[in-house]
């Protein structure tokens, strides 16, 4: 496997001569996730000359088909590995040597993290401590890792917390997370190292996996299905399409102030019931569809952040109307059923030996 790689992306062969006019080389950790494939389709877009190198373990969530347009970019490159493996972090960082790392690779589904909580701790704590390490040793210019805004907990109505609110997560998803937010701090302050940390609040868009809240609702409204809703369904979440945030993390990366935390938030919040009912009347369906299930153990009631920072000092500021991203979402789940199909049948884990066998 090593081999098949060095030789199918051979451009990568001027690493260690990073001078300004060779291409930037992009290590994106879990890029064959939701947000971590839109990013990279988008700096495809938008940086032709950059090298991209999509390092993911492809554990349940991670999905190559989601690239697959793109797989045959001669700047862009997979190599498979886990963040939480010094072996396959190393190999990565020695047979690339990257100028900047964007970490999303992480567990984060907050079911499975009550289930089975040590392995949040594996990945995005040790994990992202590995990265860290050989970023350092390998003179990264800017890591850049992306958090959540449930590091924050539960949030009052009526208020909004900045990046220096006092962390108070509440689930094992977002205590590691919260955890991992604070070794970035470390890096920068003990090492020095050049760092940042983008929080954005829940995401939606395609190619999202279909246990979280949007895309279940969607596929199941599509199926006849029953649409669970946890306890009443008064909790409170903000929403952002994954394109403004992938923006977000852009700018964060180019210009954003070394050691600074930023929040992405739309302040777009709905309860879920409401949004709920809001997506069934787009789709022509039945509110007769909604059931409601055991809450959640320790469920947030709401989340919102202020997003100031970002919008004074890099320019940003979410664009993609929210009826619009969604009617837009639901129209591409209905053009993807066989995407869908192939994540409940498992078939698309087999993609990964379909694509080796291309190289």
């Amino acid at each position: 496997m090593k081999k098949e790689i060095k030789e199918n992306f051979a451009f990568f062969n001027a690493k260690g001569l990073n001078n300004e006019n060779l291409p930037k080389i992009v290590l994106v950790t879990g890029g064959a996730g939701f947000i971590g494939s839109n990013f990279i389709r988008y700096l495809i877009r938008k940086y032709p000359d950059y090298k991209i190198i999509n390092f993911d373990k492809l554990t349940y969530a991670g999905n190559l088909y989601n690239l697959e347009m793109i797989e045959e970019n001669p700047n862009y490159a997979f190599m498979r590995g886990d963040v939480s493996n010094q072996a396959d972090v190393k190999n990565v960082f020695e047979q690339f040597n990257p100028d900047f790392v964007v970490h999303f690779a992480a567990e984060s589904h907050v079911d499975r993290s009550i289930i089975n909580p040590d392995l949040f701790l594996q990945t995005n704590i040790l994990g992202t401590q590995i990265l860290l390490n050989y970023s350092r040793e390998y003179k990264v210019k800017k890591f850049v890792l992306i958090s959540t805004d449930e590091v924050y907990g539960s949030i009052p109505s009526n208020s909004s917390v900045a990046e220096d609110a006092k962390l108070a997560p509440n689930n094992p998803y977002a205590a590691s997370k919260a955890a991992a937010d604070m070794l970035i701090r470390v890096a920068h302050q003990t090492y020095g190292q050049k760092v940042n940390i983008i929080r954005s609040c829940n995401n939606y868009g395609s190619y999202q996996f279909p246990e979280k809240l949007i895309p279940v609702m969607i596929n199941n409204a599509f199926q006849g299905k029953e649409l669970p809703i946890y306890g009443d369904g008064k909790n409170i979440r903000d929403w952002i399409h994954v394109e403004d945030h992938c923006k977000a993390i852009d700018l964060v990366l180019h210009r954003g102030r070394s050691g600074e935390t930023y929040n992405a938030g739309a302040k777009n919040e709905w309860k879920n019931l409401v949004l709920v009912k809001h997506i069934l009347d787009l789709m022509k369906c039945s509110h007769d569809l909604i059931s409601f299930v055991l809450d959640r153990k320790g469920h947030d009631f709401r989340y919102s952040m202020d997003s100031s920072k970002i919008k004074n000092e890099l320019g940003w500021k979410p664009v993609i109307n929210f009826d619009e991203g969604l009617e837009q979402t639901i129209l591409w789940f209905k053009n993807h059923q066989e995407w869908v199909e192939d994540i409940h049948s498992g078939e698309y884990m087999n993609y990964y030996e379909k694509y080796n066998n291309k190289v």
